[in-house]
């Protein structure tokens, strides 16, 4: 009688489980190399900018205005107070309406034809150099008024930041389960209440951020400031007049023939990333925090 030999269904098993953790770890090492490439070069720029900048930061840098040429020292502190005036126009200018149009293309405007349309508008916008915006400003405000302004500045910020924030908003709406939406209107509230106070509040976390990054673009923008901003000297808060900017004054002190003025360029160069990462970093605390208060 021919002997009957039993296979177990786990003959192998160990080659397919040697073969798996192969993978996962390969799989691991590549996601922490990828990580790495992300974040070295944020890094690198971090270093360097304090070995270049850390040495030209002192009081005087925050609270003095530039030094005529020729003179030693003298700080930015007319630039930093311009470029928070900028921005703040531009932050008045573009978040309205980027939220307000987020809004209407995930709520009001799915598949029509308008809507597509703002959305390849809004594609096309997040694409468009800076210094064309700038161009455009420049016409559209500047030769009008004849003359460069902080308010022309804002406006060209404030365009900059749009697209970012529209997609944004829009992608972080249509994350909010319908359900949500439904449980509102079966509560007898109004549509457009239900949006703003209910929808929109849910997806509050992911719109700041993307108010932020939009933020964080155009903060270090040179070229649409050159055409409409222009640049000061002295302390100014004049919104129809030029006005100093972080960005145009790095640009101004790299350019020239003086060492002293390179090195204050280095320095407002780090001064503007860790203003940027601070802002972010600020505003995604924050919000994480009213998460956690909402879970709880």
């Amino acid at each position: 009688m021919a002997e009957q030999v039993a296979i177990s269904p786990y003959a192998g098993s160990n080659g397919n489980r040697m073969r798996r953790a192969v993978a996962n770890h390969m799989a691991t090492a590549l996601a922490i190399i990828s990580t790495l490439l992300v974040v070295a070069p944020l890094v690198a720029i971090f270093v360097y900018l304090i070995y270049k900048g850390a040495s030209s930061l002192n009081f005087a840098f925050f609270t003095q205005i530039p030094k005529p040429v020729g003179e030693v020292g003298g700080g930015m502190a007319n630039a930093i107070y311009g470029s928070a005036i900028l921005l703040g126009i531009g932050s008045l200018v573009g978040v309205p309406v980027g939220i307000a149009s987020g809004i209407f293309l995930a709520e009001f405007g799915r598949g029509g034809r308008f809507a597509n349309l703002v959305r390849f508008t809004a594609d096309v916008l997040n694409g468009v150099p800076s210094i064309v915006m700038g161009i455009s400003v420049y016409s559209l405000i500047v030769l009008p008024q004849k003359h460069f302004s902080a308010l022309s500045g804002g406006v060209a910020l404030g365009i900059m930041m749009i697209p970012t924030i529209t997609r944004t908003t829009e992608e972080m709406l249509l994350m909010v389960p319908n359900s949500v939406r439904e449980a509102a209107l079966g509560l007898g509230v109004p549509n457009w209440r239900s949006v703003l106070s209910i929808t929109l509040k849910t997806a509050s976390p992911g719109v700041i951020t993307g108010c932020m990054l939009a933020f964080a673009r155009v903060a270090g923008e040179t070229a649409p400031l050159l055409f409409t901003a222009f640049g000061n000297n002295f302390w100014s808060s004049n919104l129809t007049q030029p006005i100093a900017a972080l960005p145009l004054q790095i640009y101004v002190y790299a350019i020239s023939p003086y060492d002293d003025w390179h090195r204050l360029a280095w320095a407002g160069s780090l001064v503007l990333i860790v203003l940027i990462v601070v802002a972010v970093a600020l505003v995604r605390f924050v919000t994480s925090r009213g998460i956690l208060k909402g879970a709880n």
